[in-house]
């Protein structure tokens, strides 16, 4: 009698007297007539390289690996006893569940033939229990699934697998601790996870180069915006800079103007301070150019402000306009470079696609990318034709804007002088039309000595007349033609002569008239022009 302990990762399988099947225990007395035997818990790896086939006759390598072990968590509470329906422990399974039981039983039929092959391993005989169950198991599976579906249902695949093995592997007690599948690999004389590692390679190489380019244009796209926006910016601070000093230099032309008119008013004062007592005419006339020239000083500085405002104002426009005109283009370029980049890079990894499938295949890639490049170029062409677009809009509404505003400048003017013919008015002395009739009229009679002989007959003749003024009613009649004269002027072309011109030339004709005492009145009075003799106010010889 023996008290025998078993270490930590073995049991004792106890047989012989008082033993109805097997006794598994850690320790326990041997007694006599008992056979007392040891073995191990301990897990073992099972390397297999199995050579599988799936559905669509694909031949590979599956590599696995499975820890194997026996169950010692399947004990049970009820091992060895009699079944609760009150059945008898007799008519009970002979390992009553257990899975050491069953375990120990294997060990034991692995020994007994290991013995009669004289020298054989017990371990050698469960292996390749172990291995066949494996292998079946494995190639059951695999013959039932595709490549594809071995691929994309990685986890299923295993746990199938895990599934259909333990199933088997329970009858002997034993227990699949873990269970790796390796990486599959090409079967001899086989190509096929090469060509798909090759085509995911080349996949990954185009992609990084499409990212690139992707990001290469963004940067480009982002700078020549950053760029434009700085253009635009820097255009507009000149254009403010440049109205302001045009502003300034307006305020100073209007001072010298304000001085420049104080100084002709101080000299018309003193002038007619000198002549006043001998040519009242002349003093009248001297006040009319005076004024002339005053309203003229002013015309221009009105003239040259608004011009220098519209000036700068279309400049600003036509800056902001080529500003943004070059933005779009170089976004127009840009987008085409990285079209042309996206369709170079597409068609070489097409090229190499259809070198590794097969004809249908080739055709189908071939349509997708002919479809492909067909929607990229209308992208394109619609990009441009909008950009196109939009640089059109933007101008016309530049020029609208600069129309408007001269418009507005003009109601501005027209609204200053009094109405559109107040305009008109400034615009004939702006455009010098007033100098050029007179220059027109100063050389028509440049040279001349006119001389006017008046000879009156019947009841105007000498002092026979109404008042004697037979020689003055000749003058008056020929002034009096002038008033009609420029009525007829202003409806036939819209010019309004100003009052103080002809206006008021009758009313002091008769003025004067009435002023007149006593006219030489002899027939036959020689009265002559001011350019050939002297000639009183009133327009009588001296």
């Amino acid at each position: 009698m023996v008290y025998t302990i078993a270490s930590p990762d073995e049991y004792l399988a106890i047989t012989g007297a008082g033993v109805k099947t097997l006794k598994i225990v850690k320790s326990a007395w041997v007694w006599p007539l008992q056979r007392c035997n040891r073995f191990s818990i301990q897990p073992n790896d099972y390397s297999i390289n199995l050579q599988a086939m799936t559905r669509e006759k694909l031949q590979f390598l599956l590599p696995v690996v499975f820890t194997v072990g026996p169950d010692v968590n399947q004990r049970g509470g009820t091992a060895g006893q009699a079944p609760v329906d009150g059945a008898r422990i007799e008519d009970a399974p002979a390992d009553h569940g257990d899975a050491l039981m069953k375990y120990a039983m294997l060990l034991a039929q692995a020994q007994a033939e290991s013995q009669s092959q004289k020298g054989g391993n017990p371990r050698q005989h469960l292996e390749n229990i172990i291995k066949g169950i494996i292998e079946g198991e494995t190639r059951v599976l695999v013959s039932s699934m595709t490549m594809e579906e071995i691929f994309t249902r990685r986890e299923d695949f295993k746990k199938k697998i895990f599934q259909n093995i333990q199933g088997e592997l329970s009858q002997f007690g034993l227990k699949i601790y873990n269970a790796n599948v390796k990486e599959l690999r090409d079967a001899p004389q086989s190509s096929y996870f090469e060509s798909l590692s090759r085509k995911a390679h080349e996949g990954a190489i185009n992609q990084a180069r499409v990212d690139v380019a992707e990001a290469q244009r963004l940067g480009t796209v982002g700078e020549a915006q950053r760029q434009g926006e700085q253009n635009r910016e820097i255009a507009k601070i000149n254009a403010e800079t440049a109205v302001q000093k045009t502003e300034r230099d307006s305020e100073r032309a209007r001072a010298e103007a304000t001085l420049a008119t104080r100084k002709t008013n101080f000299n018309k004062d003193v002038n007619l301070a000198q002549i006043e007592a001998t040519r009242a005419t002349e003093v009248r006339d001297e006040e009319l150019r005076k004024d002339v020239e005053v309203k003229r000083a002013q015309t221009e500085l009105e003239r040259l402000r608004a011009s220098d405002v519209v000036k700068a104002t279309i400049l600003r426009e036509s800056k902001q306009q080529a500003a943004d005109a070059s933005n779009y283009e170089e976004q127009a370029r840009s987008n085409a470079a990285f079209y042309t980049q996206q369709k170079a890079a597409d068609s070489h990894a097409y090229t190499e696609q259809n070198r590794a499938n097969a004809a249908f295949y080739s055709e189908q890639k071939a349509a997708d990318a002919y479809a492909y490049k067909m929607k990229v170029e209308a992208e394109a062409r619609f990009f441009a034709a909008s950009k196109d677009a939009e640089a059109n809009l933007i101008r016309q509404q530049r020029e609208a804007a600069g129309l408007s505003a001269m418009a507005g400048a003009y109601a501005d003017l027209s609204n200053a002088f009094g109405g559109p013919a107040g305009l008109i008015q400034y615009m004939m002395i702006e455009k010098g039309v007033y100098q050029e009739l007179a220059q027109a009229n100063a050389d028509a009679v440049r040279g001349l000595n006119p001389k006017m002989t008046i000879w009156n007959t019947g009841n105007q003749a000498g002092g026979e007349g109404e008042s004697g003024q037979g020689g003055i009613n000749s003058i008056r009649n020929m002034y009096q033609m002038l008033p009609p004269l420029m009525s007829t002027i202003h409806e036939q072309t819209g010019v309004t002569m100003p009052e103080w011109q002809f206006g008021k030339l009758a009313t002091q004709i008769g003025e004067n008239e009435g002023q007149v005492a006593q006219v030489n009145s002899a027939n036959g009075k020689h009265v002559k022009g001011k350019g050939s003799s002297g000639i009183g106010p009133n327009g009588l010889h001296n």
